[in-house]
């Protein structure tokens, strides 16, 4: 167990005032600031709640500040210039490894969290996506996965395998598509829309396809990439005409039309009829469960090169700050994984999937506790009474195995760069239409990203 000490590049400072802060009043030592971007009004109560019941059990009273995520990171990086950072920030993936190895996380008091609470008991996808010079960089707290959502009714009557890979995929489009009746996919093909890198960086790390490696741009491999490029013509030729996105592909399958789509898990709540702004047409009824019923996720997704599979994930982290009290910080982020994780947790179940399924003594408790969370908008349910025990332990297993480019290597920021040129979405649609060869498509990506800094 890692030790109470002074981390980081303000140690020095820390310990020349370490003997002012234990001589100043109690309630002076005990007050903390948390930063959150969930500032939406129903989620920052949750979170003041959550910093209330953390006073009520340890006498440590938390401010909570919202932060727009737009100016997260400016905000983040002035604060650190004046020695004025907040303990503990709730912020993105994108964020752990630069801020660490910038000086503004403390890693060695998150690592002690983790330890704590047990490394076993989170997902190991997630603590590898936060991996820091033999620990980690921020405290994973929640996450999602990307999903393959199918007509599991569909597949089942046609006697078809769950699309966990390009050819179980590739099976039931030939399959199940007749349009415009029922399309067998609706691919994301709009070139500057962020759906359509999304999309594609699950399809691309699925087959083990990546344009990083440990010493930055690694050249795409010809022959996995090929195989990338005809699945993804081959899903796009089974979809609906025009520059399709994340809209699209709801509507289509919400009417029923499609026999497969990728989405993010915020489609649950409203797959089951509890949204009035994006309800389900399959039927007459807006506000049914009946296609939810009916509906079947994938999770982990494999190419013919890569069989153990890849799932895309998003995480939310907690990082203790190098300015922050560090005790009281490690403190308020166990017992937010802890004793307050459901309420961590119910800001936004169907997008807060828990990286703690539970603890050493009860493996599953939070799972099975996240599972009875409200969803919904305009009307609520849990989540597991609107879907299968199977299907959400899919929804949770895909921490697991979650990936994102450049995170194994620690280039997600060069990664980054590059999936925000959109070079790859603008040469998978030229190859989609039929405008280059594969060969060609490949060696533009190559020659393009290897310019990006």
């Amino acid at each position: 167990m890692i030790a109470f000490r002074p981390r980081g590049a303000r140690a020095s400072a820390f310990l020349g005032t370490a003997l002012a802060l234990c001589l100043a009043p109690a309630a002076m030592a005990q007050d903390m600031r948390f930063w959150t971007t969930e500032e939406q009004p129903e989620r920052l109560a949750r979170q003041e709640q959550l910093a209330a019941d953390f006073e009520e059990a340890t006498g440590i009273a938390v401010e909570v500040i919202p932060v727009t995520e737009s100016e997260l990171g400016t905000r983040a990086t002035a604060a650190y210039a004046a020695g004025d950072l907040p303990d503990v920030i709730y912020h993105t993936l994108q964020y752990a490894l630069p801020w660490a190895e910038a000086g503004l996380l403390d890693s060695d008091a998150a690592t002690e969290v983790v330890e704590d609470l047990g490394m076993d008991t989170f997902a190991p996808g997630a603590l590898d996506m936060a991996a820091y010079e033999g620990g980690i960089a921020s405290v994973p707290v929640d996450g999602w996965t990307q999903m393959i959502l199918y007509r599991k009714d569909l597949f089942e009557e046609h006697d078809l395998e769950p699309p966990t890979t390009y050819a179980a995929v590739t099976a039931a489009v030939e399959a199940l598509n007749n349009p415009p009746e029922m399309y067998g996919f609706v691919a994301a093909t709009k070139v500057d829309d962020n759906f359509m890198s999304q999309v594609l960086e699950h399809v691309f790390l699925a087959n083990g396809v990546s344009p990083v490696g440990p010493d930055g741009f690694q050249e795409l491999d010809v022959e996995k990439t090929t195989e990338v490029l005809e699945f993804y013509k081959t899903i796009a030729d089974a979809s609906p005409p025009g520059d399709l996105f994340w809209k699209q592909s709801r509507e289509v399958y919400f009417a029923g039309d499609a026999a497969m789509i990728i989405w993010s898990p915020f489609i649950l709540d409203e797959l089951a009829g509890l949204r009035d702004s994006a309800p389900p047409t399959i039927n007459d009824d807006p506000t049914s469960s009946d296609l939810a019923s009916k509906t079947g996720i994938v999770t982990n997704f494999a190419g013919p090169s890569n069989p153990d599979g890849a799932a895309w994930a998003e995480m939310n982290m907690f990082g203790i700050t190098a300015d922050a009290d560090i005790d009281n910080a490690i403190d308020f982020v166990k017992f937010s994984m802890s004793e307050g994780y459901m309420n961590t947790l119910a800001i936004a179940p169907e997008g807060k999937f828990p990286i703690r399924a539970g603890t050493e003594e009860e493996p599953t408790k939070y799972a099975d506790g996240w599972a009875q969370l409200d969803v919904g908008v305009d009307r609520k349910a849990p989540l597991g009474d609107l879907y299968s025990a199977d299907m959400i332990d899919e929804i949770v297993g895909g921490l697991d195995v979650a990936q994102r480019w450049g995170v194994e290597d620690g280039q997600l920021g060069l990664a980054s760069k590059m999936v925000n040129t959109q070079v790859v979405n603008r040469y998978v649609r030229e190859y989609i239409d039929g405008a280059i060869s594969a060969e060609d498509a490949v060696a533009k990506m190559n020659d393009e990203l290897s310019k990006v800094q």
